[in-house]
């Protein structure tokens, strides 16, 4: 077992050095896998009381510096490696990783070790993407600023108006170039926040907007583009061969020979008054048979 060493602790509530001992407790702390096998530290801690009488703290737990935390069960090194799979393969397959790594861990955890990291420094973007995504399509959309240069997501802002994107271009340094789509929002978002930043449309957005022109303009000349003869609807008639044309004309005197065998024998035509499913299969029957003459039955 491992014992902390130390004379002395710092609270935790008001910073204020402490030698008396209240008591002495063992801590279980996972940690780094050794060999591939999950790896336990024996930790014993002793609790301090605080001196400062003005201090809400009564006692406290000593700590040991990049090893433990408050209300862990791992040690720090363990819960940088399982962050850093967390961030790489996110749930599921983070967690079949971490398993073959010999970290079991389930992708709730992994999900919410993730979510816990803090949120890394935008800094100085020279070149800041701006554009919206949907949180629920038709409900709830955002909008995303990505560092270009650095290809990073650098924050998430909710809504896709003007707001929120003017208060975060003036609370932080302005870019010299903003990327964004055609919105007139974003416009004039980047015309108060930064106005001393060139605005540019991204290629996706350019292309977009032109193939939606191109197509436009297609459908509005189209009676321009067809070639003499053609037909108005835009259909053009394959010319049929002599086996196409002669089982075409037999299914159509078929057809014809089945309607007057019904009409005659049952006195009314096909699917007027009966059932489609009577129709159906009568046709078969009735196919090759010559036609009765009228009011025979």
């Amino acid at each position: 077992m491992a014992r902390a060493r130390g004379r002395r602790a710092g609270c935790r509530g008001c910073g204020t050095s402490s030698a008396r001992v209240h008591s002495r407790y063992r801590r279980m702390l996972a940690d780094v896998p050794v060999g591939g096998r999950p790896t336990r530290i024996v930790l014993g801690v002793r609790r301090f009381f605080c001196v400062n009488a003005a201090c809400e703290v009564r006692t406290f737990a000593e700590r040991v510096p990049s090893l433990t935390r408050r209300w862990s069960r791992v040690s720090e090194g363990l819960r940088e490696m399982i962050a850093a799979v967390g961030l790489s393969l996110a749930g599921r397959a983070g967690a079949r990783l971490a398993l073959v790594l010999g970290m079991p861990v389930s992708r709730h955890r992994l999900l919410r070790l993730v979510r816990a990291l803090p949120d890394p420094p935008a800094g100085a973007v020279a070149v800041l993407g701006v554009d919206d995504f949907a949180v629920r399509r038709v409900h709830h959309y955002g909008t995303v600023l990505i560092d270009c240069e650095a290809r990073r997501v650098v924050d998430l802002l909710p809504g896709r108006d003007a707001g929120p994107l003017t208060k975060w271009l003036q609370q932080h340094p302005a870019p010299q170039v903003i990327c964004r789509d055609r919105a007139s929002a974003y416009a004039d978002a980047a015309r108060t926040g930064a106005p001393q930043a060139v605005q540019v449309a991204d290629r996706f957005h350019l292309w977009q907007n032109l193939a939606a022109a191109v197509e436009r303009c297609t459908a509005r000349h189209r009676p321009c583009l067809e070639e003499p003869g053609e037909p108005a609807d835009g259909r053009v008639e394959q010319p049929e061969s002599a086996a196409v044309a002669e089982h075409v004309g037999a299914m159509a005197e078929r057809r014809r020979a089945h309607h007057a065998w019904c009409t005659n024998y049952w006195g009314r035509a096909p699917g007027s008054g009966r059932s489609p499913g009577i129709w159906a299969g009568a046709a078969a029957p009735c196919r090759d048979m010559p036609t009765p003459q009228r009011g025979r039955r």
